[in-house]
């Protein structure tokens, strides 16, 4: 089996730094180390094993996010965490990187992991500002699932901006802006 988790752990490392359509299956046995032989023993060929790695690197995304998501303090305290928390700014999300690849949004199945990734952070995200403005802690004001849906544009879109200028600046002013936005609410 470790041939299959280095083949997995390899294509979420290229699909994070090329996308889809600049992996090629050589790329991904030269990382991973192991032959063709090996690859085609355990998947049936590369949308197969994207398909794993794609699931793979949300299900780690959502397993960091929620810890943050569920760490102490009220909901504007954890979200603000969320938006501020270390990143690799530069190499953009994981995820959310791969919705500009055109082969990954045409197919169904690569796709699927980005767009239940998206639907549970902005549920998750809706559900704490609703708990917040249930207990009047935050301004009723503001639809939870549009402040939810901002949320995530800020963070993707300030992923955008810094790969653009190559600085980690922009991501940063939007985050902290976006966080300074949610205090005013309180």
């Amino acid at each position: 089996m470790a041939a299959r988790e280095q083949l997995i752990s390899a294509t979420q490392e290229l699909l994070w730094e090329r996308g889809y359509v600049a992996t090629s299956p050589k790329a991904i046995q030269q990382r991973a180390g192991v032959g063709q032989g090996s690859m085609y023993h355990h998947f049936e060929g590369k949308p197969d094993l994207a398909a794993v790695a794609l699931r793979r690197s949300a299900d780690d995304l959502r397993a960091d996010v929620e810890a943050i998501l569920n760490g102490p303090g009220g909901a504007l305290e954890r979200m603000s965490a969320y938006l501020t928390r270390e990143r690799d700014v530069l190499r953009g999300c994981r995820v959310g990187g791969l919705t500009q690849d055109p082969e990954v949004i045409a197919d169904e199945v690569l796709r699927e992991p980005l767009e239940d990734t998206f639907a549970w952070l902005r549920t998750r995200l809706s559900d704490l500002i609703a708990q917040d403005q249930e207990r009047g802690d935050l301004d009723r004001g503001v639809a939870p699932e549009q402040l939810a849906s901002m949320i995530c544009a800020v963070v993707q879109g300030g992923y955008v901006l810094a790969r653009a200028q190559q600085s980690v600046e922009p991501f940063q002013e939007a985050a902290t802006g976006m966080a300074a936005m949610l205090a005013m609410l309180a």
